[in-house]
Order: C-alpha cells, then sequence, then structure tokens
C-alpha cells in the first residue's frame, strides 16, 4: 500500500524543524543572519562558498533519500509512517543512514555559512541524539521488521562513514 500524501506532506515535519525552525530560533535572540564568522576576505567567502556546498549536497542526499523511502519503501521517513520495505539502493548501497548524513551536512553548510556556533552545537547535539536513537530503536526496530535481510545490510553497510565501493547485497 502507497503512502498517502498526508503521511508524506507530515513526513517533511521533521526536517523543516531541524533544518530552518531550530537555526532561526538560535539566530534570531543573537546577532541575527550574517555571511561567514566575521574574519574577513577571504575567509568568510570561504567559509560561505564550503558551506553552500554542504548544504546543496546535504539537500540533494535527502531529496534522493525521500524519494526512495517513498517510491521503494513504500512509506516515509517519519517513524509514524515507516517503509514496508527494506531500501538497499542509491546511496544505501554506501552507508545505512544517508538521510541523517544529509541532514548533518546541511546543518554544517548552515553553521559555516552564517558563521553561528550555536548552529554547530545544533549540530553536534543532533547527531548525538540520532546516534543514540538509530542504536537503541532504529536498527533493533528494522531488525525485527526485516529480519535476516536487515541484519546482512546491516553487518556489511556501515552506519556513518561511507564504503568506497558499493554494497552487491
Amino acid at each position: 500500500m502507497k503512502s498517502n500524501i498526508f503521511d508524506q506532506l507530515k513526513s517533511f515535519i521533521l526536517p523543516v524543524t531541524v533544518l530552518l525552525v531550530v537555526p532561526v530560533s538560535l539566530l534570531l535572540p543573537t546577532n541575527g543572519f550574517r555571511l561567514g564568522w566575521g574574519m574577513g576576505l577571504p575567509w568568510d567567502a570561504v567559509f560561505v562558498i564550503v558551506g553552500a556546498i554542504l548544504m546543496g549536497g546535504g539537500l540533494y542526499l535527502m531529496s534522493y533519500t525521500i524519494h526512495l523511502f517513498i517510491n521503494i519503501g513504500k512509506g516515509t521517513l517519519a517513524p509514524w509512517s515507516p517503509t514496508k520495505k527494506l531500501v538497499v539502493i542509491g546511496p544505501y548501497k554506501y552507508v545505512r543512514n544517508p538521510m541523517i548524513s544529509g541532514v548533518l551536512m546541511t546543518l554544517l553548510g548552515e553553521a559555516a555559512v552564517v558563521g553561528s556556533p550555536l548552529i554547530f552545537v545544533w549540530f553536534i547535539c543532533f547527531f548525538l541524539i540520532n546516534f543514540i536513537y538509530l542504536m537503541f530503536s532504529e536498527e533493533p526496530g528494522l531488525a525485527e521488521r526485516f529480519g535476516e535481510e536487515y541484519l546482512l545490510y546491516k553487518k556489511n553497510v556501515p552506519r556513518w562513514i561511507p564504503r568506497l565501493k558499493p554494497w552487491q547485497g
């Protein structure tokens, strides 16, 4: 059964909150928005360019994994509408959590572009929250839902640092 459009729209609540609501709420009470870290040229330009590249790559990776969740997995990224099929194609051949990797890349890019230590701290907190969640909730849940198929995948594909060659499971 294909997930309905409402479930798909609800699943965007998570990335919008993580990538927009929290960072904006961290920036507004401080000095607001600026580009770079206030180091002057050329350093600010370097941070803005590298940050923009990270943000673009992260957003692309996120959108691609969301597409795979919906079209291959027949679900969404949200825990309330999980995939019905294990997704092991595309970036999932290299790393088990490309969605979270995309979010982390985007957050790191945001911190670099606007020169925000607070967004960098949020990046670290988000990583730690997901590290704990993945280990103690998501991975055991995937093992229960998909059994040996997931366990074989988990054994061959790393959680965070991508393989150099795609897994051919």
